[in-house]
């Protein structure tokens, strides 16, 4: 199979878009890159002498590719949809336009397969934390020219697999809408009657961060042994196996005061704060990080699934948490604030009925995750078959 390097077929970081200074132009952060969607869609629309100077010139139609740490790893790729002509965006993007001789759709779905991910993170320069993939690595990249009729049949396949995913995605969301739904069904106007402190259990340390410092550094963490727990596991307000850090027995020894347990509810107090999510019950052990919050609950007053929707929906507790974020350093969270949260205390058996329809609830999440899995892994497949020529 035929392959040139992508530079010789598209045009990267194209210059000399020619924009009146009145013109509208739609305007895209990197919020607007969706890697689900591969789309990138408009904040807004705005003058273009606004925008003109300190941002990224693009056209309608165009790849947009992040180029800083950690977003290209995270796989923001997508196709610019504006509502106008020329767009203007982050400076982080990479800016790609196909020649006559190349397919946008072909083009978009070659850059979004995982080995192109792994490769540009390799060539990343720069500081950590500033990381970014060159423009060099975009040019030389290799890419299999096929036909341009086969390139459409290719890129219609892919497109048809993607909105398949697409579709599971919605089916995800519209349950987490459901479990929000069924909150303010049961608990709309029930008042909040405690502190957070009050429904914690009595033991020393049942509400904790992580340790701090020197008491666990990067260079500590090894291969296997005690899980630690940080803010990858708490993504999307639901327990999640990420990437995963562990200590040794011995390291544990000193930090088992940080140990978590099933039934903990974890929130996030730095980066995104106000994440929040239940510990599993099959969870081995294993310590949370300080940028998480461990909340060990008094089971004869709240029960886990209650209080991790409280954090999430419920009005006077969300209240306190914005009220309390604002205007300090990240919007970063921490044990006071946390502990003085106003808590609504309905009775136990509410909360367990509530506990039981979430568990029916999650109970559909599983299963339409793990098709969602399947799916992800046919079209990492197709992907692969596609551009080896096979598909």
């Amino acid at each position: 199979m035929t392959t040139v390097a992508l530079g010789d077929v598209a045009a990267i970081n194209p210059r000399g878009e020619s924009v009146n200074a009145e013109e509208q132009v739609s305007f895209v952060g990197m919020a607007e890159l969706d890697a689900e969607r591969a789309i990138a869609r408009p904040l807004e629309t705005r003058e273009f002498s606004e925008v003109a100077k300190g941002y990224t010139v693009f056209r309608d139609g165009d790849v947009l590719a992040a180029k800083i740490t950690p977003c290209w790893e995270n796989g923001k790729v997508g196709q610019a949809r504006l509502e106008h002509s020329i767009g203007v965006g982050s400076t982080e993007f990479h800016v790609l336009r196909p020649s006559a001789s190349l397919n946008d759709r072909y083009l978009l779905h070659f850059l979004r397969q995982p080995w192109v991910r792994a490769a540009g993170e390799l060539r990343m320069t720069g500081s950590a934390g500033q990381k970014r993939v060159p423009v060099t690595f975009l040019q030389g990249l290799r890419i299999p020219l096929l036909p341009l009729d086969e390139q459409r049949r290719v890129a219609a396949i892919l497109d048809h697999v993607d909105a398949l995913l697409a579709k599971r995605r919605k089916v995800l969301a519209r349950l987490e809408h459901l479990t929000q739904s069924i909150f303010h069904d049961m608990f709309d106007g029930v008042a909040a009657t405690a502190t957070l402190e009050n429904v914690a259990a009595a033991a020393k340390g049942s509400i904790r961060t992580g340790p701090f410092g020197s008491q666990l550094l990067h260079s500590e963490f090894v291969d296997d042994g005690i899980a630690v727990l940080g803010l990858d596991n708490v993504v999307g307000n639901e327990f999640r196996w990420a990437g995963r850090r562990f200590i040794t027995r011995e390291k544990y020894a000193k930090l088992a005061r940080y140990t978590v347990h099933p039934g903990d509810v974890l929130i996030s107090i730095m980066g995104t704060t106000g994440r929040c999510v239940v510990v599993p019950a099959d969870i081995p052990t294993a310590i949370n990080t300080k940028h998480i919050c461990a909340i060990t609950p008094d089971r004869e007053r709240i029960e886990p699934d209650f209080l991790r929707a409280t954090f999430l929906w419920h009005a006077e507790s969300r209240a306190h948490l914005r009220r309390q974020t604002k205007g300090s350093i990240m919007d970063g969270l921490n044990m006071g604030i946390i502990k003085t949260m106003p808590v609504p205390v309905p009775p136990l058996h509410d909360q367990k009925e509530f506990g039981a329809r979430i568990e029916q609830v999650n109970n559909q999440r599983a299963a339409v995750r793990r098709a969602l899995a399947a799916d992800d892994e046919l079209f990492t497949s197709l992907q692969f078959r596609a551009f080896r020529g096979d598909l």
